[in-house]
C-alpha cells in the first residue's frame, strides 16, 4: 500500500490541506474543476523554470486566488513585475466572469519540498548525470536540511538500457503507512533522448500530534469528577469464590 497510494491524498484532511479549496454542487463542480486544471496548466507552461513546488486555488463567489509556492519568486515576478501581469492578463482572458488574484511566495528551504527536490533529480538525468549518484547526493541534501528521512526513486529506462529498472536511495525514516507522519511527495518526469524517465521524492518531517488533551486532564479542567469504570460483579464473585476456595 505504500507504494501503491499518493502520500498526499492519503492524509488529506488529516496532517495536509487541499491545494484547492471551495466548494460547488454537483452542476458547476466539473466546470471549476477544468478551471483548475487549466490555471496550473498556463502557471506550469509559463513559469516552470521558477521552481514550482506547489500552486493553491481558492475560490469565493466569482473571486478566484491563486498562491504560487516557488523557489525562484523573482522569475515568476519577471522584470518589473512583467511575467507576472501577464500571466494575470491571461488568466483573466479565459475567465472574463472571474475577479481574479495572482500572488507569489517563496519556499523557505527548497532542500525540504519534496516536488523541487523530484525536479532537481529530472533536471540532472536530462543532463546526463550519473542517476545513482544524483540519487544519493539529493537524499543526503535532504537530510543535512533537517529532515527525519528521504527516499528517492528513479524508474524507467535508466542510462538507455534496452529494460526499464528501478534505482533507489533512502535515509532515515520514512513511515508511508503512518497517518500522523507529515510526509511531503513530489513527482517530476526527464524526458531525455532515450525515453521518459519517472522520478519520486518522498520527505519524512516528523510526526504532527494533535492539541486534543488525554480524558483524565480535560474532566479536571472543566471540574466534572473523573468516571470511574466499575468492575463487572461476575468478576467479582468469581475472586471471592477463588479466595474461599484456599481458605
Amino acid at each position: 500500500m505504500g507504494n501503491k497510494i499518493n502520500p498526499i491524498g492519503f492524509r488529506l484532511g488529516i496532517t495536509r490541506d487541499w491545494e484547492s479549496r471551495w466548494y460547488s454542487g454537483k452542476k458547476g463542480y466539473a466546470q471549476l474543476l477544468e478551471e483548475d486544471r487549466k490555471v496550473r496548466e498556463l502557471i506550469e507552461n509559463e513559469v516552470a523554470h521558477g521552481g514550482i513546488a506547489r500552486i493553491d486555488i481558492e475560490r469565493a463567489a466569482d473571486n478566484l486566488s491563486v498562491t504560487v509556492h516557488a523557489a525562484k519568486p523573482g522569475v515568476i515576478i519577471g522584470r518589473g513585475g512583467e511575467t507576472i501581469k501577464r500571466m494575470r492578463a491571461e488568466l483573466q482572458k479565459m475567465f472574463p466572469n472571474r475577479t481574479i488574484a495572482l500572488n507569489v511566495q517563496e519556499v523557505g528551504n527548497p532542500n525540504l519540498s519534496a516536488p523541487l527536490v523530484a525536479q532537481r533529480v529530472a533536471e540532472q538525468i536530462e543532463r546526463r548525470f550519473a542517476v545513482r549518484r544524483a540519487i544519493k547526493q539529493a537524499v543526503q541534501r535532504v537530510v543535512e536540511s533537517g529532515a527525519q528521512g528521504a527516499k528517492v526513486v528513479v524508474s524507467g529506462r535508466i542510462g538507455g538500457a534496452e529494460q526499464a529498472r528501478t534505482e533507489w536511495s533512502s535515509d532515515g525514516r520514512v513511515p508511508l503507512h503512518t497517518l500522523r507522519a507529515n510526509i511531503d511527495y513530489g513527482f517530476a518526469l526527464a524526458r531525455t533522448t532515450y525515453g521518459v524517465l519517472g522520478v519520486k521524492a518522498y520527505i519524512f518531517k516528523g510526526e504532527v500530534i494533535g492539541q486534543q488533551k488525554p480524558a483524565r486532564k480535560a474532566a479536571a479542567a472543566a471540574g466534572k469528577p473523573e468516571r470511574t469504570r466499575r468492575r463487572p460483579a461476575v468478576r467479582r464473585r468469581v475472586k471471592k469464590e477463588a479466595s474461599d476456595a484456599d481458605a
